[in-house]
């Protein structure tokens, strides 16, 4: 739920000062899971396409849509299909924004994916990018006291997540330099998770007030270094020149 909130907060933030107010955006949301951010986007009036390779998050994504208005309903096209087929799907330059949010990690060779979306991006479009913080793997485990793992980590490109999977990180540099290789530069970066990443994945959040000041201090340490620097996830957002 943090996770969510946060870079639904920062998306606005990054959609709301490049594009004029009340414009209608064409949304592509490679690898939507659920698809919390693609029906918020749907709601707040864009034309949103989903592509997802997972059937079973597919199901649930279709079912969330149902019950949605028929006019949010009208503007959310779901695909079945791989964030590497967006070529075959979808001609160039065919979105203002695109998103790919936590997909890089289960893709052994990024640069491709990268590429692909990048040129479905129309001149000025938004790239937004969910990955795992290759600089902030050591944090985790610890904190937690594994010295070991933690040890391990810090020149490791690989992590093991909370569903047991052995799955890629990204590193802040690297992805610059990527970005700015297939003409969408990095405009800005946050961190996400930087002081929640230790709760237990059945942690009931806080409600009310205190859930607002744990989403400001969130809020505030992904965007002020250091701590952004070490948080769990990074999301970057580029610009195609």
């Amino acid at each position: 739920m943090v996770r969510q909130e946060l870079v639904a907060r920062q998306l606005d933030e990054q959609i709301s000062g490049r594009f004029p107010v009340g414009r209608r955006l064409r949304v592509l949301d490679v690898g939507m899971g659920q698809g919390t951010q693609a029906l918020r986007l749907a709601r707040a009036g864009h034309t949103v396409t989903g592509l997802e390779s997972d059937p079973g998050m597919l199901a649930t994504a279709h079912e969330a849509l149902a019950t949605e208005p028929p006019g949010i309903r009208e503007r959310v096209r779901l695909i079945e299909g791989d964030g590497l087929e967006t070529g075959v799907h979808f001609l160039p330059g065919s979105f203002d924004v695109v998103l790919c949010h936590g997909v890089l990690m289960y893709v052994n060779e990024p640069d491709a994916l990268l590429a692909g979306l990048a040129r479905m991006l129309a001149p000025g479009g938004l790239l937004s990018l969910l990955v795992r913080n290759g600089d902030g793997l050591a944090l985790r485990p610890g904190l937690a006291g594994d010295w070991a793992g933690a040890l391990d980590a810090f020149d490791a490109g690989t992590y093991t997540n909370r569903l047991g999977l052995r799955v890629r990180a990204d590193r802040l540099a690297a992805l610059t330099a990527t970005l700015a290789g297939i003409a969408a530069p990095l405009h800005t970066w946050y961190g996400v998770r930087v002081l929640t990443d230790q709760a237990p994945d059945d942690a009931v959040p806080p409600t009310g007030e205190a859930l607002e000041r744990l989403l400001a201090a969130e809020d505030r340490a992904g965007r002020t270094d250091p701590y952004r620097g070490v948080a769990a996830l990074l999301h970057l957002c580029g610009v195609r020149g």
